[in-house]
């Protein structure tokens, strides 16, 4: 007999145990309650109706269920991370030809898996391209089918869970009391994921290799289900006691009892933060959404720490996971003051940033921190600015990065320095902001106002964040960028090549694809870029593809070699991949970073592709709120 056996062995029938023992020695002593109808006031009050033994399995369940959903995720990652490691060591010192193991793929399912469910849209293309009912009304994005189908099975397995009580019973009052105790037992379980899913900190980020926008994609949906579950908890008590008692006395309850004002509020609290959280909504006003769903979050959680302890029977069993929340949210508020301290202060002082009004509505920013940071590739953190509405801090993917040695002048220029001065030293990182509005728009007005070439203000970065998909390991990796979505990108250009050089990576192609609106945009990146394409052997590696969607005029589109080309009107992203995937060497990554449409291309593209039956993987970067 298996352990789930045993355990509902255990519990007999699906009947509470007891139904209609009463387990509050006081109830029907009072003269209300003797009025009441005995049948009825019981199943209003402490656990009498409620299956206590069936909701801590449920409980056990659902965290099993989220356990072993977790190991098989991390199975996955570390067996990639070992082959890819595999990859790069056999293939870095490997010339292009001799990388045709690693391009064709090992499993002969993997191509259809990642076609059909891994990298498929919910339907047919649209995933990141906003649904808009008008300019001004946007309802967000669709899921991908893969994280429609791990939301729907985890919406079902609530389902199920919430409805395996004893529908058989006569007394209807008693089945309310049970729903009760099983909606809010399930109510409190998912608040302990809810909450480690809205955490930056999220140690289960780099654990799993999965990014914030995916966990952030599923707090909104766990939300929701603690929403409804929290409501239908509060619904079942409100519908016995108002037969018991009427709403005088529940109004009472209400105002006056701690246990039941406490719950009623949290119910109220949710209930607000559910409407607050539709898309346009939270669109138009996203940083009066955060702050207020911050403040709800907490009245949430507060109200219901004091539920539990209130209790007429005593303190609730689902207290340590309300104190668990608590833990949880206090750790990742106290790891980002503790990064935003680190990286912004020192013996040498506090961040700087330089901000450059640049054309296309936008601004190059510097950070100048005043120690040395590790950056990684593909990484983004979130910026503040004193004077700019120093409260809010917003993601911003991270271009450049140069870590200057603790060393004089002359040491630098002669490049006489050793890892130990690297350490020492301090860290710029350079970002590009469009303007758009609120926030980035303050930004650039305050940036071009009086026209001067740069601003200082003080600053602080907090980060990085995300980084963990390495394109060392491929030997072929495209790179689509659309707009300001350069910044991600042009990010892995230097140490891919730097790795070409020295022989550290299995990289021995690297395809640039961006699509800007007009050719002023290129001044936005020209400095790094310069320095890109005066990099030894950049010519051997590099191709970059520059497609002007509203060029000025006929003059600006010129192609400066053959490795760098220049072509109006927007990318045939279909045509252009397969010519890659004709010329791939070794296994080949596609990234893209860039307006939603784009990236819904791409992902087709991608997806179409894996019928070549190459070793094809895709990575978007996105922030999607």
């Amino acid at each position: 007999m298996s352990l789930l056996q045993r355990r509902l062995s255990t519990l007999g029938p699906f009947a509470p145990t007891p139904t209609l023992a009463l387990r509050d020695s006081g109830a029907g002593t009072g003269t209300e309650e003797d009025a009441a109808n005995a049948t009825i006031a019981p199943f209003s009050t402490a656990l009498n109706g409620v299956n206590q033994p069936m909701n801590m399995l449920f409980k056990d369940m659902l965290y099993w269920t989220l356990g072993i959903m977790g190991l098989i995720v991390l199975s996955i990652r570390l067996g990639e991370i070992v082959w890819s490691k595999l990859r790069q060591v056999s293939a870095m010192s490997a010339p292009p030809e001799r990388q045709g193991y690693w391009r064709t793929s090992q499993w002969g399912w993997m191509p259809s898996l990642k076609k059909h469910l891994i990298y498929a849209p919910l339907w047919r293309k649209r995933h990141n391209r906003e649904i808009q009912l008008s300019k001004a009304i946007s309802i967000g994005t669709l899921p991908s089918r893969l994280h429609f189908v791990i939301l729907a099975l985890y919406l079902i397995s609530n389902l199920v869970y919430t409805l395996i009580v004893d529908w058989d019973q006569e007394n209807h009052f008693a089945l309310a009391a049970e729903i009760r105790g099983r909606s809010g037992t399930l109510a409190a379980i998912n608040m302990v994921p809810l909450i480690i899913l809205a955490g930056r900190n999220n140690p289960l980020i780099a654990m799993l290799k999965v990014s914030f926008d995916t966990y952030n994609l599923l707090h909104r949906w766990l939300g929701r289900i603690v929403v409804i579950e929290a409501v239908i908890h509060t619904g079942a008590w409100m519908y016995v006691d108002v037969a018991a008692y009427g709403w005088e006395r529940v109004s009472h309850k209400l105002i006056h009892e701690s246990f039941v004002a406490s719950g009623f509020v949290g119910t109220v609290a949710l209930a607000i933060i559910l409407f607050l959280s539709v898309s346009p909504l939270r669109h138009a006003f996203y940083e009066t959404f955060l702050n207020v769903h911050i403040i709800l979050a907490f009245v949430v959680f507060a109200m219901t720490w004091v539920h539990c302890v209130t209790a007429h029977v005593g303190i609730l069993p689902q207290l340590p996971m309300i104190m668990a929340i608590f833990v949880l949210w206090f750790a990742d508020r106290l790891a980002r003051m503790f990064q935003l301290a680190y990286n912004n202060w020192s013996s040498r002082g506090f961040t700087e940033a330089v901000i450059e009004p640049m054309p296309g509505d936008s601004c190059r920013v510097t950070m100048y921190l005043p120690r040395h940071v590790e950056i990684e590739p593909g990484t983004h953190a979130y910026l503040r600015f004193m004077g700019i509405s120093p409260w809010e801090c917003h993601p911003f993917s991270v271009a450049w990065v140069e870590h200057m040695p603790d060393v004089d002048k002359n040491a630098v220029m002669e490049k006489s320095y050793t890892v130990a001065d690297i350490k020492r030293g301090t860290t710029a990182c350079s970002f590009i902001i469009g303007a758009h509005s609120g926030f980035t728009r303050k930004l650039y007005n305050k940036a071009s106002a009086g026209g001067a070439q740069s601003i200082r203000v003080r600053a602080a970065m907090e980060g990085p964040y995300a980084g963990h998909h390495s394109l060392d390991s491929y030997g072929h990796a495209v790179l689509f960028a659309g707009a300001t979505g350069i910044t991600h990108q042009i990010s892995h250009l230097k140490p891919l090549i730097e790795g070409f050089n020295n022989g550290t990576v299995a990289t021995r192609r690297i395809t640039l694809v961006w699509i800007m609106r007009d050719t002023e945009a290129l001044q936005w990146v020209r400095p790094w870029m310069d320095e890109i394409l005066r990099m030894p052997n950049r010519r051997d590696i590099l191709n970059v593809r520059l497609f002007i969607t509203r060029p000025k005029n006929a003059k600006e589109i010129h192609s400066p070699s053959s490795t760098v080309q220049m072509f109006p009107g927007r990318p045939n992203v279909s045509t252009l991949l397969k010519k890659e995937v004709e010329e791939q060497i070794g296994a080949m990554c596609v990234t893209v970073c860039g307006p939603g449409a784009l990236a819904d291309d791409v992902r087709a593209a991608v997806r179409e592709c894996q019928d070549f039956g190459t070793v094809i993987h895709f990575e978007e970067e996105s922030f999607t709120w």
